[in-house]
């Protein structure tokens, strides 16, 4: 297909999608498919987590989609003002209806962020939004606040789309002054607030334990719904401190 071609297309079916990744940033032409994975269009060839062919991005009848076509890894989808957030699960498909979206997920130990923005938006949000609308967000007590950030801090602190580590419980548990122990009972408190609300990838296994994947999915909706946001790290640097000073003294 030309590029005159692909602007016809354009025309007709709403425009090009723009993705920002780091310092990359990758205009999608409309008619055309991307694809998200080890040796794909957007390469993360540096993590052997990731599929081969993870996400993929193509138009169906004119409207953006982004489907999940891997075997094991899940992706958080959110509009930019986390006023929407949708769990996409392996073989799972959804359009790509607002002007800005955020994909976020995890493969081993690195949490990933990309912006998907279209040119021409099929919805926009006509009245700004706050995560204090959230029904969960409300029933989060500050402490559960300050845990939230804690396990989100490096995302929170991330300036631009990209990947970055979250930090193991240990180093949580040192940044909050506390046992792992006690970290663990007041995430598996959380995990299971969420997953009574509704927030999927959270359900307990049978046999009553937290899924392997559900800190980084309380972190990816958290972030993504914001839940916590770069304001709350002032809080957390506040009663790290206070945490380190009483220890000390």
């Amino acid at each position: 297909m030309t590029t005159a071609d692909l602007e016809a297309v354009a025309d007709v079916t709403g425009g090009a999608l723009v993705l920002q990744w780091g310092d990359r940033r990758e205009r999608i032409a409309a008619g055309t498919t991307f694809v998200i994975g080890r040796g794909a269009d957007l390469s993360i060839a540096d993590n052997q987590y990731v599929h081969r062919r993870f996400l993929e991005i193509a138009q169906q009848e004119g409207v953006w989609r982004l489907s999940n076509v891997g075997s094991r890894l899940t992706a958080s989808v959110a509009s930019a003002d986390g006023m929407a957030q949708s769990w996409l699960a392996p073989g799972a498909s959804m359009p790509l209806v607002f002007d800005s979206t955020v994909v976020m997920f995890t493969a081993g130990e690195t949490t990933y962020e990309l912006t998907l923005v279209a040119e021409n938006p099929f919805y926009q949000v006509s009245a700004p939004w706050t995560a204090a609308d959230d029904g969960v967000a409300g029933l989060l007590s500050p402490m559960q606040k300050i845990v939230l950030t804690a396990l989100a801090e490096p995302m929170l602190r991330l300036n631009t789309p990209g990947s970055v580590r979250l930090p193991a419980m240990d180093e949580v548990a040192h940044r909050l002054g506390w046992s792992q122990e006690k970290l663990e009972r007041r995430v598996g408190s959380l995990v299971d607030k969420f997953a009574r609300h509704g927030v999927r990838g959270l359900e307990r296994t049978s046999a009553g334990e937290l899924p392997d994947s559900a800190r980084s999915r309380l972190v990816e909706h958290a972030v993504g719904a914001r839940i916590v946001t770069v304001d709350d790290l002032d809080l957390l640097e506040a009663f790290a401190r206070d945490a380190f000073v009483g220890a000390a003294s």
